[in-house]
């Protein structure tokens, strides 16, 4: 008796579950394309190559004048061992390297220093376009599925979690046909590098 039971609680569950599946009609998009696809990912891209490139010059102009400094210690330190020289003129050379070392040290701290908070905010900057980018991408996924009766849109990015799609309910085309509305220029290639994200985003 128990047993039958059971199997009238399993099918009345599978009769539910089965009702709900054919009531939901479930699309799906390739985030990884949408986001790559999208003119305002390739803008923000832009933006940030250059903000990258400018501060690998800035970079390199403190990694120069640091290096000067250093050559300029190693040649008073070189002097004011030189026996040529009176004493006095050695002390005198001495006291010049000392102050020269501290300005070395200073400017060492100051380039390491500058380095790491420069690529924390520019790593910062690139995490807040990508959520901001993402959301809008998520509000146009939202108002396509609404307007074409889907209940349910899977990211086919996600490869470990979906097993099978159909060509029929990929809606990611118009998902992009839709974020590249206002776009200023035609823009032919798919975003690359700093901001790609990972094909199992949301």
């Amino acid at each position: 008796m128990k047993f039958f039971r059971s199997l009238l609680v399993v099918a009345a569950l599978l009769a539910v579950v089965s009702s709900a599946s054919a009531q939901s009609k479930i699309a799906s998009v390739d985030m990884k394309k949408l986001f790559n696809g999208y003119y305002k990912t390739k803008m923000a891209q832009t933006a940030m190559d250059k903000e990258k490139a400018d501060l690998r010059k800035e970079l390199k102009d403190m990694a120069e004048a640091l290096k000067k400094a250093s050559d300029d210690y190693k040649l008073l330190l070189s002097q004011a061992n030189d026996q040529a020289i009176t004493s006095d003129e050695r002390d005198k050379r001495k006291a010049s390297a000392m102050e020269k070392a501290k300005d070395v040290n200073s400017r060492q701290t100051a380039f390491e220093q500058y380095q790491r908070q420069a690529e924390t905010q520019l790593n910062d900057k690139s995490q807040r376009i990508v959520g901001n980018l993402i959301s809008e991408i998520q509000k146009v996924i939202a108002d396509k599925a609404k307007a074409s009766g889907y209940t349910l849109v899977v990211n086919s990015a996600a490869t470990d979690a979906l097993l099978y799609t159909s060509a029929e309910s990929d809606i990611t085309a118009a998902v992009i046909s839709q974020l590249n509305v206002g776009a200023p220029i035609d823009f032919n290639k798919p975003a690359t590098g700093l901001l790609n994200i990972s094909t199992n985003a949301p």
